[in-house]
Formats: structure tokens, sequence, C-alpha cells
């Protein structure tokens, strides 16, 4: 057995439950870049890369594993999302951080989504969820799973990927997405098996609600700070 093979292959047993370490280690990263992203500080996009990565490893296996854990094809697919909109947030973030005049190190000044960006995320979301939830069901209809888990975890895949979008643009809004996804995140994940990753989420909803009030403090303080840093990067 070569080193790759080991690193997939070892877990911890707990109370007769297998946990991967790479759901451990990948949702550590993932506690890394949320703690990075209420600092607004651009190394949480690459820290949060290397956490997707590795949680997409272990959401995909029980796709092609008849005797793992329930599948959680939206669980799976939003780490690919997650790497896409990444790239995108560091690259947004770091060109923020150059063009700001002040020596705090914050890539961005967080502000709300205008109404018109607010009723574009809303639509994207019902239609997001009413298709990915069908395109689930078909994917995993040979599973053993009620259609309410695929509805939910359509909830969890389009509401991670608009609060991931939401997080690169500045939105304080994304942290009410992450509450929303939270709600329902949790309970399907401790339902499936996948325990460290719905212990993180417990963890994240305080983290989301401190980083809240953190991000709203700032878009008050540092409203007018320099306007033209957001109209001039889209």
């Amino acid at each position: 057995m070569n080193i790759l093979e080991w690193l997939y292959d070892a877990h911890l047993t707990i109370g007769g439950h297998e946990i991967a370490w790479r759901e451990i280690v990948g949702n550590a990263f993932g506690f890394a870049s949320a703690i990075g992203g209420m600092r607004r500080r651009v190394w949480a996009w690459p820290i949060g890369i290397v956490g997707n990565v590795l949680l997409f490893t272990v959401f995909i296996a029980a796709t092609f594993d008849a005797e793992a854990q329930q599948p959680l094809f939206g669980q799976a697919g939003r780490q690919v999302f997650f790497i896409i909109t990444s790239i995108y947030g560091w690259w947004r973030w770091n060109e923020h951080r150059k063009a700001r005049r002040d020596a705090s190190g914050h890539a961005i000044t967080p502000r709300w989504a205008t109404a018109r960006e607010r009723v574009g995320y809303l639509l994207v979301a019902v239609a997001g969820v009413l298709l990915t939830q069908w395109v689930f069901a078909v994917i995993g209809a040979s599973w053993p799973a009620p259609r309410w888990y695929f509805w939910c975890d359509a909830w969890i895949f389009v509401g991670s990927m608009l609060a991931t979008y939401a997080m690169a643009r500045g939105w304080n809004d994304f942290w009410l997405m992450w509450i929303a996804v939270d709600l329902v995140g949790v309970p399907l994940l401790w339902h499936s098996g996948y325990y460290p990753t719905a212990i993180l989420f417990v963890v994240y909803g305080a983290l989301v609600l401190y980083g809240f009030t953190v991000w709203l403090k700032a878009s008050r303080e540092e409203r007018d700070l320099q306007p033209e840093v957001t109209e001039a990067i889209s």
C-alpha cells in the first residue's frame, strides 16, 4: 500500500462508526477558511480549496460504494462548485485588497446586496432547488432514499453555491444564506452518518452568527471608505 492509498483509507473508529481522516482534516481546513472569511483575508480562499478537495473525496466515495453511507450527491457536487467559485473569490478579494488604501489587511468592504441582486439570487435559488432535486432523484433512483432526502440535498447544494458566490461579492447576505443551509444540513448529515461534518456545521452556526455581526458592523463603518473600489472591480 503506497502513501496515497494509506491516506485515502485512514480512518478512526468511534462507537463502531468509521470516520475518514479525510473528512476530519477537510473540515478543519473548511473551518480555518470560514475564520479567514470572517476576517476578510485573501488566504481564506486557497485554504478552503484544500478542504473542498478532501471533502469531495469523502462524499463522492459513497456514490460508487454500495456499502458506504448514504450518498450525498449535492455534498459532493458542491465541493466542485466551491473550488471554481473560490478561484473567482480569490482573484476578486486580492484585487480589492490591492485597490484599498487602508492598512488593515482587509480584502473587501462588506455591503448588502442591492434589491436587484437579491431578486436575482432568490430566483436562482428557487429554480436551482427545483432542478437539482430532480437531477439528484434521477441519479439516486437505485438508492433506498426517500424523496425528501433529495430535496434537502438540493437545498444544501444550491444554498451553498449562492452563499459562496455572495461571499466572493462581499455581500452581508451570505451569512444569512449559510444559516439557511445549516438548518437543513445538520440534521441531514447526522442522519446520513457524516458526524464530523454535521458537528462542524453546528460550530459553523455559531461562527456564522458572530461573523454576521462582524461584517454588519464593518459595512456600516467602512461604507464610505473607498466606494470607487467596488465600482472599479465587478
